[in-house]
This record gives C-alpha cells, sequence and structure tokens, in this order.
C-alpha cells in the first residue's frame, strides 16, 4: 500500500474489477482510454504479469487505477505509468497525487531513474496534471494511438528524471 497526501494506492483485485470496469465505461475516460472496460478484459489486466497496477482509493473508495510497467533492457530501463479517475473526482489534485505517490516509489524503491508516460496530445488535463508532478514533454508521437472508428490519434510523450519530482504547494 503506498500511501499519498490525499489518496492510498493498494494492490488491485478482483474485488476491483467491477468498480475500475465502470468508471473506465465513463464518457469522459473512453475518450482517453481506447482499450475495452469490459470486467474481463480488466481481470486480464490485473492478472498481467508485466504491469503492476494499483487501485486509487478516496474518501473510502475505489475512484481509478494507476499502474507501471518496466522497460527491462539495461541499456533503456525506466517505468511507464498510466492512470484513469472516475471523472467526478477530476479537477481535485487526486490524479497528481496518485501520479506523484506512484512516481516515488519507482524512484526510491525500485531505483528507477527516469519515468514516462504518454497522454494523447489532445488532452489538455491530464497534461497539466502531469506537469504539476513534473513531467515534461518530449515530443509527440503522431499517429501513436489507432481510435476504435480506425482513425489515428497522435499521443504526447513526457518524461520526469528523479531529480524533477515536485511536490505539492
Amino acid at each position: 500500500m503506498l500511501r499519498g497526501a490525499r489518496v492510498v494506492l493498494r494492490l488491485a483485485t478482483p474485488a476491483d474489477v467491477a468498480a475500475l470496469s465502470a468508471i473506465r465505461s465513463q464518457p469522459e475516460v473512453t475518450r482517453w482510454w481506447t482499450d475495452p472496460s469490459d470486467e474481463a478484459t480488466i481481470r486480464a489486466e490485473l492478472d498481467d504479469p508485466d504491469v503492476e497496477r494499483f487501485a486509487v482509493w478516496f474518501a473510502g473508495r475505489v475512484v481509478g487505477a494507476i499502474g507501471w510497467y518496466a522497460e527491462p533492457t539495461p541499456t533503456y530501463r525506466h517505468a511507464g505509468i498510466d492512470i484513469f479517475l472516475d471523472p467526478p473526482v477530476h479537477g481535485r489534485g487526486l490524479g497528481s497525487d496518485a501520479v506523484r505517490t506512484l512516481a516515488r516509489h519507482l524512484f526510491d524503491a525500485h531505483r528507477h531513474h527516469r519515468l514516462v508516460i504518454d497522454p494523447a496530445a489532445g488532452n489538455a488535463d491530464a497534461i497539466r496534471c502531469y506537469a504539476r508532478v513534473g513531467f515534461r514533454p518530449v515530443g509527440v508521437l503522431r499517429h501513436y494511438e489507432r481510435l476504435p472508428d480506425g482513425g489515428f490519434r497522435d499521443g504526447l510523450l513526457m518524461d520526469l528524471l528523479a531529480g524533477e519530482l515536485t511536490e505539492p504547494a
């Protein structure tokens, strides 16, 4: 369990699947998260041995999920983060608290020196959230993500070095 200033990150379990599926099914989330949101997909994601997923807890309930994966090749070693939160808690600083909490854990416990995150280039709210934690834009990944309609959207690659993690104001 990881404790942030306002959120708690607890390893996600099968008991969280229904709540996470309901959150990821919200239009404000599916707009940016193109993976299916059904319970079978969420359950399979929890079973993925290459990703560690946490349920994000706030005010006694699951309000989202945050996960990380590692690039294990020593020359390129780093960790990447993904997150989604329930729309009613957007804009309250919970996303930046969750990302900051996980980033600190990845730097301290796993000794990563660099983290990456890759929001859709048009997701201004997410980009502001990550920038508050210290992530910086690296570049635009053109036609990065295939959309359900077959089209593409660009992604923004952002990274954070261990010494750049910012604390809340």
